[in-house]
């Protein structure tokens, strides 16, 4: 067959599929580009997946992942049959689209935010309409008509990493009752307000986790959703009838080892808010405009030179950041925290780059 090509059905012909942040297959760079934690799991949950590697390996796991679901309704204050677990957050916001948002519906979301919500639309044929943040990058959900086909918040937002308060949105809800509101939380344990507790009174939110970030879980693939129950038997729904068993038995066994240590998880992301100050102080003397980030990294532009010109400065010098060529953004550099030689590096590599190093100080950006 001269193109195999041919052989794609119209939808793959179609699709623009998510782009996520390179992972390098050689070398040792200084990697922040990723949003990934640059510490260790919790000793708890590297030990609960030794232990789970054993002879029941040869048996599915658990399809509903009970005792994860528990664990977070632990946690939570919420019962089990609020919560969906699924392979990784990406997953869980996939089934969402799937189950909640309707073709000739849009739903509405940020026009800079996370890139993959336009990816699920037009995986399943979704119309949807942006709303642009304000000048300085904040949401503003007075923006957001009532009648609509669904709303997507992520807070912290990404890539800015900003964040409204729990308040804001619970107006919102107020006014919003009739779709689902579905809040996406990656980054919300690195300072910003969880609107967890707000399930319960709305029965068309649903809130979306991850244990990549804050618990340094990247590799196990470990998401979840808090909602109503009947949100959640939608999710199941979808679930089924996709993949049965999305999450496997070392996953589950990590995931709920890693929940119920909340002395690391708390010890952990604070070591990261700090990092993040002292970073965030860093590139405002060299000369950067740095947005209020209420998430494990920072969304800055300088004030003179270009993004592009500044990323592939600090790739030839074997540090990698997240740049996205977009409207309005195209200048950002979104800037995972790292350990602390991690930033000390990049920052002496900003320094060395022409143009930045005689920089004179600016205030913090507010």
């Amino acid at each position: 067959m001269d193109d195999p090509q041919r052989l794609w059905s119209p939808k793959a012909r179609g699709l623009v599929p998510y782009v996520p942040g390179e992972q390098p297959k050689s070398g040792h760079p200084v990697k922040l580009n990723t949003n990934e934690n640059p510490y260790p799991p919790s000793p708890r949950a590297l030990e609960a997946i030794r232990e789970a590697a054993d002879a029941g390996m040869r048996l599915y796991p658990d399809p509903d992942a009970l005792r994860l679901r528990e664990a977070v309704a632990r946690l939570y204050g919420v019962t089990p049959e609020m919560v969906f677990p699924g392979n990784g957050s990406d997953e869980v916001l996939a089934h969402a689209f799937c189950a909640f948002f309707s073709p000739g519906h849009p739903f509405l979301c940020a026009d800079v935010t996370y890139s993959f919500y336009p990816v699920y639309a037009s995986l399943y044929d979704l119309s949807y309409r942006v709303l642009p943040l304000a000048e300085d990058f904040s949401l503003r959900l007075e923006d957001y008509p009532a009648t609509n086909g669904g709303v997507v918040i992520a807070n912290p937002n990404a890539p800015t990493g900003m964040a409204l308060p729990a308040a804001e949105i619970e107006a919102f809800l107020q006014r919003n009752r009739e779709s689902l509101v579905l809040v996406d939380e990656a980054y919300v344990d690195f300072g910003a307000e969880s609107v967890v507790p707000l399930v319960a009174r709305y029965p068309n939110l649903l809130v979306v986790q991850t244990l990549s970030k804050s618990r340094s879980l990247a590799g196990l693939r470990v998401g979840f959703a808090v909602g109503n129950p009947s949100l959640i038997s939608a999710l199941d729904r979808v679930k089924n009838s996709f993949n049965s068993y999305p999450l496997d038995r070392l996953a589950i066994a990590g995931a709920v080892a890693a929940l119920e240590d909340r002395e690391y998880f708390d010890r952990i992301r604070h070591r990261i808010m700090e990092s993040r100050e002292r970073l965030r102080e860093g590139l405002v003397r060299l000369g950067f405009e740095v947005l209020p980030s209420r998430a494990n990294f920072l969304f800055a532009r300088h004030r003179t030179l270009p993004g592009q010109e500044i990323a592939s400065g600090l790739r030839s010098r074997e540090i990698l950041v997240r740049r996205f060529d977009r409207p309005r953004i195209g200048d950002f550099l979104r800037i995972t925290v790292g350990s602390d030689p991690e930033c000390e590096a990049l920052l002496s590599a900003l320094a060395s780059l022409p143009n930045i190093s005689g920089t004179a100080p600016t205030a913090p950006a507010k």
